[in-house]
């Protein structure tokens, strides 16, 4: 990695500019959200380097469908979004990806999925480094109101709530102590989760990550899952299996 490039099996990510790097909760997104055929319209809030879209933009491709789509990565970083945009003209699907410098409240149009992978640290712990702080940290309820301000949970199922289409969806992917209070808020936006994935690093430990997803169709109860990443120092059959077409060791 000493070139700050991010090599997987069927695309590459500079790593270089972004205010945050590739990590395994946007790779694991990436993988889990629910994607559709008849998908034509995808919206990446945060995108970063672009990873989460061009995972996304690689599992459309193997969909047999006819529907031409387009995929939008957003990022208030200037180059977060550059570099995402770099990232995007060098894949394989350069002709579905684009990048703008935009915060969510500008972000015109309906979409048939938005996905993030939203800051999420307590703004009482600041990075030094204010761009990081920016990515990390979500933002106050107060700060929420501005349009610099760094993405929310609460802002994208608020954003979700009148941009997404009629069988649209909203994943996420979040520390596991905000379910409460993400589900709680959803209700509060006309969403209803209807997956949710709960992380485990390995097996004797709480789950670390939920990913939940959201529609507006009210299902009796969520479909609830449960991934473990790692057992006896070995990634497990089923992260593997999740990974296969991404990462260059599974």
């Amino acid at each position: 990695m000493g070139d700050n490039i991010f090599r997987f099996k069927h695309f590459s990510v500079r790593n270089e500019r972004s205010a945050m790097k590739v990590g395994t909760d946007g790779v694991l997104l990436g993988a889990c959200a629910t994607i559709g055929g008849n998908d034509t319209c995808i919206l990446d809030a945060g995108t970063g380097t672009g990873t989460i879209a061009l995972m996304l933009a690689q599992r459309y491709s193997s969909l047999q469908t006819q529907h031409s789509r387009s995929i939008l990565g957003i990022d208030i970083d200037l180059p977060s979004a550059e570099e995402a945009a770099a990232n995007f003209s060098a894949s394989p699907w350069a002709g579905i990806l684009s990048a703008d410098n935009l915060p969510l409240q500008s972000v015109s149009g309906t979409f048939d999925l938005i996905v993030s992978n939203p800051p999420f640290y307590d703004a009482s712990l600041p990075n030094p480094d204010p761009r990081k702080n920016t990515a990390r940290h979500s933002a106050s309820r107060e700060e929420e109101l501005r349009q610099d301000a760094p993405l929310s949970y609460r802002t994208l199922l608020e954003y979700a709530s009148t941009h997404l289409s009629a069988s649209g969806r909203l994943s996420v992917i979040l520390p596991s102590d905000c379910e409460k209070d993400l589900l709680r808020t959803a209700r509060t936006c006309g969403l209803h989760p209807f997956r949710i994935i709960r992380v485990r690093t390995v097996p004797h430990k709480a789950p670390m990550r939920i990913i939940a997803e959201f529609s507006f169709n009210r299902a009796a109860l969520p479909a609830e899952e449960a991934l473990t990443i790692q057992e006896k120092g070995r990634y497990t059959e089923e992260y593997t299996d999740l990974m296969k077409d991404f990462y260059l060791w599974a």
